[in-house]
C-alpha cells in the first residue's frame, strides 16, 4: 500500500492522539489529490522511530557452539573466531547473518550497520554473503557496511589491497581494529588516508580494556581535526573512559566534542570481557555516554555480537540494550531513560548521517509500534514492539501473550 492514514497514535513529544500520514514511503502533512488512503488504527499505541543498529558484526554471529569458551578474554575471543573463519563460506554466513537479521527486524530495528572482517584468510567471502543479505532484506531494514582489519592490518600482508577491494566492490566504510595491529598508530594513519582517498567514513574498535594509559583516541582526534573529518568518525568501545577520573574524563569529552569524533557503547560484549581480573569490586567498564554526552559528544548504544566469543547471548533488542546500560550506570529518571532510548534512535541517526529520520513529513516512515505509556517506560519495562513499518509497508507483528485463567474452557483457551 503506497498511501496510509495511521489513526490514533500516539507520538513521544506530543499529548492526546494523533494521525500521521504516508505516501510513497514517507510521511507527509497531506495527501496527493486523488489518493485513497487505507487506514491503520493504532487505538493509542505509542509510535517510535524505527530503531538503530550502529555497531555490529553479522558475519561472526551464531558460532558459540564451534567455540570453546574457557577464559573469556578478549585475546580467546579474537583467537577462537580466528579458527572458525577458517571454515565459513559464503551460504554460512548468509544463514547465520540472517538469524540476527530476523531477529533484529521483529525487536524493531530498521537500519543497521554491520562491521565484517577482511584478511587473507576470510578475503572478500563475509562482504559478499552480507551484500546479499542487504538485497534480500531491503524491504525490511537498510545495511550499511564497515569493512575492517580484525585481525592487523600493517602486520598482516594483503589485508590493505582487500579492504581497498571491498570498498571498490561496495562497502560503505572503513573500519580499524588498531589494539590488534602491530602498529596501532600507523594503522590508525593509514586507515585515515584511505578514508580520504575514498571519501568515506569512519568507525574503530578501540582502547578495549580498563587501563587509561596509552589510548589510542588521542591519535584518533588528531586525525580526525587534521583531515577535516569531524561528524565522520566513530570510536566503539573505548572502555579506558571508564577508568579516568572525572575532570579527565570531562577534558577528554570536550575534546570529542571538538573534533566531531562519535562514542559508541557496546554494553553487553563490555561487561562480559572487561575487568575478568578482578575478583571482587569488578569495574562496570563501560563507556560513561551520560557525561560524554554532557559534553557535546554524539553517542550511540549498540549490539556489536550475538552467540559467539566476543558475547554468548543477545536477542537483536536495542531495547534491551538501552535498558542494560541504564541499570549498569544507574540512569533511572525519566530524562536519563529517554536519554538511553534516543542512544538507539535519534542520536544514532546523527551518527549514521541519516538526514530523513523521525516522524515528521518528509522523513522515511520507517517506525515502530509499541503498546507502552511512554517512551520512557519502553525502555524501564524492555517493551517489545507490536509491529513495525519500512517505507510506511508493514514488516513484521507480535501478537499480545494471553493469559489462561482457571476455569475457562479448552476452546475459550485456544481461541
Amino acid at each position: 500500500m503506497s498511501v496510509l492514514r495511521v489513526i490514533n497514535a500516539r507520538l513521544p513529544d506530543q499529548s492526546g492522539l494523533c494521525e500521521l500520514r504516508i505516501e510513497d514511503g514517507h510521511f507527509v502533512s497531506s495527501f496527493s489529490p486523488g489518493q485513497s488512503a487505507g487506514t491503520l488504527d493504532l487505538k493509542g499505541c505509542l509510535v517510535l522511530p524505527g530503531l538503530l543498529e550502529t555497531h555490529i558484526h553479522l558475519d561472526k554471529a551464531c558460532i558459540m557452539s564451534r567455540c570453546h569458551l574457557q577464559q573469556g578474554t578478549l585475546a580467546e575471543a579474537v583467537e577462537q573466531t580466528r579458527q572458525a573463519k577458517a571454515s565459513f563460506s559464503e551460504d554460512d554466513v548468509y544463514q547465520r547473518g540472517a538469524q540476527v537479521l530476523e531477529q533484529a527486524i521483529i525487536q524493531g530495528t530498521t537500519h543497521m550497520r554491520t562491521h565484517v572482517e577482511i584478511d587473507p584468510q576470510i578475503g572478500l567471502t563475509g562482504l559478499h554473503a552480507v551484500q546479499r543479505l542487504r538485497d534480500d532484506y531491503a524491504w525490511a531494514i537498510s545495511l550499511q557496511i564497515c569493512v575492517f582489519p580484525q585481525e592487523g592490518m600493517l602486520n598482516n600482508p594483503g589485508t590493505e589491497a582487500l579492504l581497498v577491494r571491498a570498498l571498490q566492490q561496495g562497502a560503505d566504510l572503513l573500519g580499524g581494529c588498531p589494539y590488534t595491529d602491530s602498529d596501532p598508530d600507523g594503522q590508525i594513519e593509514r586507515l585515515f588516508a584511505l578514508a580520504q582517498e575514498h571519501d568515506c567514513d569512519l568507525d574503530f574498535h578501540l582502547d578495549f580494556d580498563l587501563n587509561p594509559k596509552q589510548m589510542g583516541l588521542n591519535k584518533v582526534i588528531s586525525c580526525t581535526e587534521r583531515v577535516g573529518w569531524q561528524g565522520r568518525v566513530t570510536v566503539g568501545h573505548v572502555t579506558k573512559l571508564s577508568a579516568l577520573p572525572r575532570d579527565e574524563l570531562l577534558r577528554k569529552g570536550a575534546q570529542l566534542a571538538q573534533a566531531g569524533v562519535n562514542v559508541t557503547c557496546l554494553p553487553s560484549t563490555d561487561l562480559f570481557l572487561t575487568g575478568r581480573e578482578h575478583f571482587h569490586n569488578k569495574p562496570r567498564g563501560l563507556a560513561p555516554l551520560a557525561q560524554l554526552d554532557q559534553c557535546g559528544v554524539t553517542c550511540s548504544l549498540s549490539t556489536n555480537n550475538i552467540d559467539n566469543p566476543f558475547t554468548p547471548y543477545g536477542d537483536a533488542s536495542l531495547v534491551r540494550q538501552a535498558n542494560l546500560f541504564a541499570n549498569v550506570s544507574q540512569l533511572g529518571t525519566e530524562a536519563e531513560l529517554l536519554r538511553c532510548l534516543a542512544w538507539v534512535s535519534t542520536e544514532s541517526a546523527r551518527l549514521l548521517r541519516l538526514p530523513d529520520y523521525g516522524l515528521k513529513p518528509g522523513c522515511k516512515a520507517d517506525f515502530v509500534v509499541f503498546d507502552a505509556p511512554s517512551a520512557a517506560a519502553v525502555v524501564a519495562q524492555i517493551k517489545a514492539p507490536s509491529m513495525g513499518f519500512k517505507a510506511g509497508r508493514q514488516t513484521f507483528a507480535r501478537e499480545q501473550p494471553q493469559l489462561l485463567m482457571p476455569g475457562l474452557e479448552v476452546s475459550q483457551r485456544l481461541a
